[in-house]
């Protein structure tokens, strides 16, 4: 069995189902048209303009047999060629008038339908943002990605070759069934009786269209979310040689979307042919029962050849409308799952208190917090504490310990399940988010930056900072050194996730990011982790200034960089099971000692230990 299909592998989480494959919904639904025509409005100049042109194209179209029918029974039939130049300057003409407006109605109808998907996309994108980091786990980043680019496009083609088109198939068709009816109804009739069997036919492949477009739109979501996971992780990939299993797993997804592809080609163009021959025997039986009535002289040889033309063009709009299902399939899919992510409600929403805490405060209260990702996996549990304004505290435990779970709640990014996290007394659920997040500075251990300059990234969440402040800040944390001597210094565009940078310079420029906008709070998840000794202690002396006045919080597994807050918490299995200064913990023999100990070994300082730690499991002593 490949990877691409065993358990576990990369491949097969890519290949799984997902709730989103299965929203495909009817071919036609009137509820998410009424939705649409809100992002239509704003374009009835346009299409207005369109339908002008379509019926333009419409008439054109339509006179051409018309003319050709009186070129050749009242000119080439009887021999007269006074009037012939006229005809053919109007054919002509009439060709022309076609191949004009069908640009500009096309052009119209394109324009529509890229100003439509523009505003559409910006929506979503927009909606995106608005929602809650529990939203963002349980959907995956190349699915989203689907959404805002495959799912948006396939709009382009409704508009394109869809409502407008449509109007204008039905309305020719209507046309040429009446114009064939005034010119023979006889003859007619002879056109008009494979219709029936063309819906039938429409009926017999209208389903496996159908199926075969749901297949196709569930593996490019699937191709979409393997390459993200695989772009994300290559440097991961390339480090454990996996390039070759990536590409096998790659390939197997490829290809079951190359067979559903091929799928979807055989049935459409199954169809067309399907409507080419019957197309072919309609025109076979005009020939046999008109060329019959024309030697008859019960026809004219002109009404026949305008029979045969109009017949041709009776067959292509039957053509288009087989083309315009599958089309409107995509678009009611696609509609189904935009409206679907529009509709979705952020739970994290802001409070009815209009202003913040006021200037100088920074006052943290967990008031016994009670946390959750999952129903039946609790990570937080009855955490209480206090932290005054200018104070710093230090938070320690295990790895999955709950540390970086506070964090989380308390820059918003959930909202506990139980219990209340205030901030300067004012429960945060009542506070603005953006007020909240404002006045927190953050540096987490996946140091974020964008493609830009080094001076946007440091004024990411400002980008009405001063040059005096980013550089301030950029010397505080002494980062000030190495961006003066990259080659355009504080203008050096950087690379996605700052490519061109080493991992401690990059920690060094998300700890100028965090202090640059002066927050009152200071938030640190392992900021100094990636850096090596010697920047280290110029970063302590840097915090040192840095925390003086604000409220801070530092995550740390490494227990030096923590020895001198002011209070340490220590967490496990989800719960604050120790707090104190680092010596009275010490003293304790409980979980922080066996912390130490197992980070320092029986080496550490007899100053800072006790002299001997009990061996066994990380808990708490009992009393």
């Amino acid at each position: 069995m490949s990877r691409a299909a065993a358990p576990g592998g990369r491949g097969a989480r890519a290949a799984a189902p997902h709730p989103d494959d299965d929203v495909l919904g009817r071919v036609y639904d009137a509820r998410l048209v009424r939705r649409l025509l809100e992002f239509v409005r704003p374009e009835a100049a346009l299409i207005t303009l369109s339908v002008a042109l379509m019926f333009a194209v419409m008439g054109a179209s339509l006179v051409q047999p018309w003319l050709l029918k009186r070129l050749i029974d009242e000119h080439i039939v009887p021999g007269r060629l006074q009037g012939v130049t006229t005809l053919a300057l109007l054919y002509l003409a009439a060709f022309a008038l076609e191949l004009s407006a069908r640009f500009g109605q096309l052009y119209t109808m394109e324009r529509t339908g890229q100003n439509v998907i523009q505003a559409l996309r910006v929506r979503v994108f927009a909606r995106m943002q608005r929602l809650d980091m529990a939203f963002f786990d349980g959907h995956p980043v190349g699915r989203l990605m689907t959404r805002v680019t495959t799912d948006v496009e396939s709009l382009a083609d409704l508009f394109a070759s869809g409502t407008v088109t449509l109007l204008g198939d039905v309305v020719k068709l209507v046309a040429i069934v009446a114009i064939l009816w005034w010119l023979d109804p006889r003859l007619a009739l002879v056109t008009i009786t494979i219709v029936p069997v063309l819906f039938a036919l429409s009926i017999l492949f209208r389903g496996r269209i159908r199926e075969a477009y749901r297949d196709v739109r569930r593996r490019i979501a699937r191709i979409n979310a393997f390459l993200q996971e695989a772009v994300s992780g290559m440097m991961l990939t390339q480090l454990f040689r996996r390039e070759e299993q990536d590409r096998r797993e790659f390939k197997a997804i490829n290809d079951d979307h190359r067979e559903a592809e091929l799928r979807s080609v055989v049935y459409e163009s199954s169809f067309s042919a399907v409507v080419e021959l019957v197309g072919t025997l309609a025109t076979a039986g005009i020939l046999w029962y008109g060329g019959a009535r024309v030697l008859s002289t019960a026809l004219t040889f002109g009404t026949l050849v305008a029979f045969l033309e109009y017949t041709s063009r009776f067959f292509q709009p039957i053509r288009d409308l087989s083309g315009f299902y599958a089309v409107l399939q995509a678009a009611m899919a696609s509609l189904e799952r935009l409206f679907d992510l529009l509709d979705t409600r952020a739970s994290i929403v802001d409070g009815p208190a209009p202003d913040g805490p006021g200037p100088g405060a920074g006052r943290v209260e967990f008031d016994r917090v009670a946390f959750r990702y999952l129903p039946d996996e609790p990570v937080l549990s009855d955490v209480s504490f206090t932290v005054e304004p200018g104070r710093n505290i230090a938070l320690v435990g295990a790895t999955g310990a709950g540390k970086t779970t506070v964090v989380k709640l308390l820059i918003r990014l959930y909202d506990p399940t139980s219990g209340s996290i205030r901030l300067d007394g004012t429960d945060l659920r009542d506070l603005p988010v953006h007020e909240v997040r404002r006045r927190c500075g953050l540096v987490m251990q996946d140091h974020f930056l964008i493609a830009g300059t080094v001076a946007e990234n440091i004024a990411f969440g400002d980008l009405g900072l001063s040059r005096e402040r980013i550089e301030a800040a950029a010397r505080l944390v002494h980062a000030d050194r190495f961006v003066r001597a990259l080659p355009h210094g504080y203008d050096e565009p950087l690379r996605e996730r700052g490519g061109n940078l080493s991992v401690g310079q990059k920690q060094l420029l998300s700890l100028a990011r965090a202090v640059a906008s002066d927050p009152p709070i200071l938030i640190l998840d392992e900021a100094t982790s990636s850096i090596d000794s010697e920047t280290e202690a110029l970063i302590q002396d840097a915090l040192a200034q840095v925390m003086r006045g604000r409220t801070s919080l530092v995550i740390a597994h490494r227990l030096s960089t923590i020895l001198a807050a002011d209070r340490i918490l220590v967490f496990h299995h989800g719960r604050i099971v120790e707090e104190g200064r680092h010596r009275d913990l010490l003293a304790r023999h409980g979980v922080y000692a066996r912390l130490y100990e197992l980070q320092f070994g029986q080496g550490a300082s007899q100053a800072d230990r006790p002299e001997r730690f009990a061996a066994g499991p990380l808990v708490p002593s009992q009393p």
